[in-house]
């Protein structure tokens, strides 16, 4: 049933919030949605079922491989809602990668860019100092009983809650972590596209935000362990700042770990703006193309064939 919703604020001040700047407040919300989640299932994860009892001890992050489901799926959920409230107004983008991959192939404003990079960040910061908020008591008692190394207190179990870091069969390498964010990345932006492409087979019913947080899902599962699929740059540059301020100093910047890693955290930035457009290109290169001639030649074969069908009219 449709219902009459009476603004918050008088029609006369709403229409600086029409255009760039409404789009930007969308962008801003649906991140603060996907960080409060998705962070939030990690701190659940990490700290406050092993602290309140509901793991093995109080330390115990995973008992099991299956264990990650938890993890992937509470961020593919993260991304579903985060889309939902924003798509309407920005496109819910939340992810500088696919902005940028939107302006060089999806017409997107080149001039709207980094407003949208501004707003997904500060929305990511925002998400992350709520989970810190909420979390800080489970996080605080986690780090008080494990082990080192640490600094300031803190461990790098608990950065992890907010930001990503590479696993130690890389010893400290930059390709390995590198070139997983940009395939991880490439393939959330391929997929994107082809859910997306009202030419392909197309999502009905306002089902794309489902699809998307599936192809997260997807990505986590089959490329989550190398180095936390950050797979957005805001999504880990943004708690990383928060992590940061709230202590976990080189952990977060310049992102290392005394005989790990070092020097980490533009990683996660550089690889899916570099993935993103890989990504995209991909999919236009061997799909959109195809399909942009067949409808330009009026040839709309079903899907598996080379022809198109004829008719005995035709005949």
């Amino acid at each position: 049933m449709a219902v009459d919703i009476p603004p918050l604020v008088k029609p006369s001040r709403l229409r600086s919030r029409g255009g760039l700047l409404g789009e930007c407040l969308a962008e801003f919300l649906g991140t603060f949605v996907l960080i409060s989640f998705g962070c939030g299932v990690v701190a659940t994860a990490v700290a406050a079922l092993p602290g309140s009892g509901r793991a093995a001890t109080p330390t115990t992050i995973f008992l099991a491989a299956g264990d990650w489901l938890l993890v992937t799926w509470g961020w593919a959920l993260a991304v579903v809602f985060g889309v939902y409230v924003a798509g309407g107004v920005s496109g819910a983008h939340i992810n500088p990668a696919v902005t940028l991959a939107m302006a060089a192939r999806r017409g997107f404003p080149w001039v709207k860019v980094l407003p949208y990079w501004f707003a997904q960040v500060v929305g990511a910061l925002t998400g992350a100092a709520l989970v810190y908020l909420v979390y800080h008591n489970a996080i605080d008692a986690y780090d008080s009983i494990v082990p080192g190394p640490k600094v300031n207190g803190h461990t790098n179990a608990t950065f992890s809650i907010f930001a990503t870091f590479p696993a130690a069969y890389f010893h400290g390498g930059i390709w390995g972590p590198l070139i997983d964010q940009i395939v991880g990345t490439a393939f959330l932006l391929m997929l994107i596209a082809a859910v997306l492409d009202l030419r392909n087979q197309a999502v009905k019913a306002n089902l794309a935000p489902l699809i998307v947080g599936f192809v997260v899902a997807a990505i986590g599962m089959s490329y989550g362990a190398n180095a936390g699929y950050a797979i957005n740059p805001a999504r880990d540059f943004g708690p990383r700042l928060l992590t940061y301020a709230a202590g976990w100093g080189s952990l977060a910047f310049p992102g290392s770990v005394s005989g790990s890693f070092s020097a980490y955290w533009w990683i996660p930035i550089v690889g899916p703006l570099i993935g993103g457009l890989i990504g995209i290109l991909v999919y236009d290169l061997f799909i959109g193309d195809v399909l942009l001639l067949r409808s330009e030649l009026a040839q709309l074969p079903e899907p598996g064939r080379s022809t198109p069908v004829r008719t005995t009219d035709e005949e």
